[in-house]
């Protein structure tokens, strides 16, 4: 970690460059020292977690709020809404999203639905880390991007951070939620460096406005994200300047940002790592066109489980290069 950009008064620096894994770990210690109830239980989060998430919580906080369990998603989850309805704000770790399934149960028909079922008299305020998408060599059950899934169900919160100041501002906006929060961080993110200012705050349901263009909209989030910033950098040599959003967060997500900038340009293209069929590109398509008539195009993986031999993992991911093709050929 390293201090770099602004002074305070005191003398105190107030940017620090951070991992993502780094920038997740620091919100999660800032929450667990100013509220007790914020606790942590899933596997190996004593160790620091397998993407270093938690380095160094146990540690500080101890093994009652730091909490290691036994390899089962089921219990875990379980856990963890019991927790939330008895006042607490648990962190539930799942490891990855592809593990997630074995606790679905208690996810989608018990921290999902209690409030509404219960006029409000319970609240579920846990947040489900649940890391997503394409993990390099590690084949189909490792690299799966279901978002969607999460979206689609009631009740429930879903957050897809791209970059280490998201991945901790968004940390601490979910860890203040009073309903659950899936949070999806994306499995190859963890290393990426980046300023990272603690004080800032973002909302949940705010987009980032990435780059400005009139071009074209262009619409993603998480890792892809990046992919559709190398996109802009080769069209904006063509002299294509892009509008590029980072929707951040996929419910609530940014309308209000995503209309206005397609009634500007008149086009949009929405680009996932997930696969294209059913993915949550085809709502935010769907919406603008319904809102504005512009023209839509959409952009996402073949709907194909993800290879482990490298030619074939290939085949599941969306280059910079498909979308600036996509992006010529929305123009055309």
């Amino acid at each position: 970690m390293t201090d770099m950009g602004s002074e305070t008064p005191g003398g105190r620096s107030t940017t620090l460059e951070l991992s993502y894994a780094e920038a997740a770990a620091l919100a999660l210690r800032h929450e667990m020292e100013a509220d007790p109830r914020v606790v942590v239980l899933g596997e190996d989060v004593g160790r620091g977690g397998i993407f270093g998430q938690y380095k160094g919580l146990q540690q500080h906080f101890g093994s009652e709020r730091v909490i290691d369990t036994p390899i089962s998603e089921a219990a875990i989850m379980g856990a963890g809404v019991g927790m939330a309805l008895a006042g607490l704000r648990p962190v539930v770790e799942m490891r990855v999203v592809d593990f997630a399934l074995c606790g679905m149960d208690e996810l989608v028909n018990q921290a999902a639905k209690n409030r509404f079922m219960f006029g409000g008299q319970g609240r579920v305020p846990l947040v489900a880390r649940m890391p997503g998408g394409i993990w390099d060599a590690s084949a189909a059950q490792h690299s799966q991007s279901l978002e969607a899934w999460f979206a689609h169900l009631p009740g429930v919160v879903v957050v897809c951070p791209s970059t280490p100041q998201d991945n901790h501002s968004l940390m601490r906006a979910a860890l203040r939620c009073g309903d659950p929060v899936v949070y999806i961080e994306h499995k190859t993110l963890w290393g990426m460096r980046a300023a990272v200012d603690p004080s800032l705050e973002i909302a949940l349901g705010q987009a980032a406005h990435v780059r400005g263009g009139d071009a074209l909209t262009l619409v993603s989030w998480s890792r892809q994200m990046h992919a559709c910033a190398a996109a802009c950098d080769t069209l904006a040599a063509e002299g294509i300047e892009v509008d590029l959003i980072d929707l951040r967060t996929l419910w609530p997500w940014d309308r209000e940002a995503v209309l206005a900038s397609c009634a500007r340009t008149g086009r949009l293209l929405v680009v996932h790592e997930a696969v294209q069929a059913a993915g949550f590109g085809a709502e935010i398509a769907a919406t603008a066109a319904e809102a504005t008539g512009c023209r839509v195009a959409r952009l996402g993986a073949p709907r194909i489980p993800v290879g482990y031999a490298p030619v074939l993992e290939a085949q599941s991911r969306v280059s910079a290069e498909r979308i600036a093709q996509a992006a010529r050929s929305l123009r055309g």
